[in-house]
């Protein structure tokens, strides 16, 4: 069996997360060409006060995601002393490395600037049930700075049975549910912004749109300009390479509606494997490492082969369960 991630060089010490100060956006070099993976796992150690909303927000992390990486502690009492691990390292999204790239599955957002060796990386709110984000190929159209909210017939119709009888026009302000942002993308109808709200960032709370920490969402805002190329995809697995080994990061697969998929896991993990060209028939698996990551889905890029000592094509070396 091949290791999961020795704590050695996967985390940082509480003391380096202290002497770092406060959290920004996750700004991370980006890799050699032929490597996928940036950043380094972190820990921290609760205090008695902490929840994992809280230290999403401080560490620029969603509720689902601190969730996926803690199996087993209580997220609104982890309890003083616990250790936290903090899912910093990625798997870069397959394809392009350009523009604003949603990963549905992730609830996450990366971005490229033109012309500079780095991503950024934030969490994100995506649909809820019955309200799913959209997977497309747009761009940003537009930017404002503290929007009003015209709220949609059917939004309106939907807090009306609810008894919550919302105005016409909601100004700009700490109430409104747009925050102090708002990027309109060129899918009608589908918004980056802010929120009135800090509890939901890194969950399926929205209408469709895709809501950010507001100091998340006004730094975006100086980042990107109108035209930027955006993509929405939907990889529950990434592979990558990173120092000589291959790395699968799992996260719960969400259908095309954004909501919790039933598909064959392995399936969909071979499939994905398989559209990496570069790696499907140049590596050795360690499939019962393949059966953990999948099983686990914690968000963790984990070693599971070795590029170049394949000895047979990957639908070949499928153990019987897989197949």
């Amino acid at each position: 069996m091949l290791p999961r991630l020795p704590a050695v060089t996967r985390c940082l010490s509480l003391a380096a997360l202290l002497v770092a100060g406060p959290a920004t956006a996750l700004q991370l070099p980006l890799p050699p060409q032929g490597e996928d993976v940036v950043g380094q796992v972190r820990t921290l150690t609760a205090k008695y006060e902490d929840t994992f909303a809280d230290i999403g927000t401080a560490n620029d992390l969603g509720y689902l995601e601190m969730i996926a990486a803690n199996p087993g502690v209580d997220p609104w009492l982890p309890g003083a002393g616990t250790e936290i691990v903090l899912p910093t390292r990625y798997i870069l999204p397959p394809g392009p490395r350009e523009g604003v790239v949603i990963n549905l599955a992730e609830y996450r957002l990366y971005y490229y600037p033109k012309g500079e060796d780095v991503v950024y990386t934030f969490p994100l709110g995506i649909g809820r049930e019955g309200w799913g984000s959209p997977i497309a190929n747009t761009k940003i159209i537009a930017k404002t700075p503290n929007p009003t909210w015209t709220p949609p017939a059917s939004i309106r119709a939907e807090h009306a049975a609810d008894g919550d009888i919302l105005p016409a026009v909601v100004p700009a302000g700490p109430d409104n549910p747009l925050g102090p942002f708002k990027f309109t993308l060129g899918v009608p109808g589908y918004l980056i912004h802010g929120s009135n709200k800090k509890f939901g960032i890194g969950m399926r709370t929205s209408h469709g749109c895709f809501r950010m920490l507001n100091n998340n969402v006004l730094e975006l805002s100086t980042l990107v300009p109108v035209g930027t190329p955006v993509r929405i995809i939907n990889e529950p697995y990434k592979f990558g390479v990173s120092g000589g080994k291959v790395y699968l990061e799992a996260h719960t697969p969400l259908d095309d509606s954004g909501n919790p998929s039933v598909v064959d896991k392995h399936t969909a993990v071979i499939n994905a494997l398989l559209k990496r060209e570069d790696l499907a028939n140049n590596v050795r698996i360690n499939w019962d490492m393949v059966r953990d990551v999948v099983a686990a889905e914690d968000g963790l890029p984990v070693e599971i082969a070795v590029p170049g000592a394949a000895s047979a094509t990957v639908a070949s070396e499928l153990p019987p369960e897989l197949q």
